[in-house]
């Protein structure tokens, strides 16, 4: 048998989870509009948060899991946010040094 939480999360959670899916949609709407159908280049992103955070769709998908989390409240739905922020984080830092590889004047920071 599960007990209640002491907290009920599930509001903020749910806050948590809609600005999670809403700037995880915005920054792939962006890097959708990057490339033309004429053109192949890779671009360095430049609007929304990429000017702060390398992936910044990835920043919002771990808020949308952390949303999940809040709203469950379960050990599971923790260790699953746990194992995407990781996850996420690694790949973030493999993006970093693919546009630093591509691109001479992307910032080193």
């Amino acid at each position: 048998e599960l007990l209640e939480p002491w907290i009920d999360l599930k509001y903020p959670g749910i806050v948590l989870f809609l600005i999670g899916i809403s700037g995880n949609f915005y920054h792939h709407f962006l890097l959708s509009k990057l490339r033309t159908k004429a053109s192949k280049d890779y671009k360095v992103p430049k609007r929304g948060l990429f000017e702060l955070v390398i992936c910044p769709h990835y920043l919002f998908e771990i808020l949308g899991f952390l949303g999940i989390s809040l709203i469950s409240q379960t050990l599971y739905s923790f260790s699953t946010t746990l194992g995407t922020a990781l996850y996420l984080m690694g790949r973030s830092y493999a993006a970093k040094r693919w546009y630093i590889s591509k691109f001479e004047d992307f910032p080193k920071e």
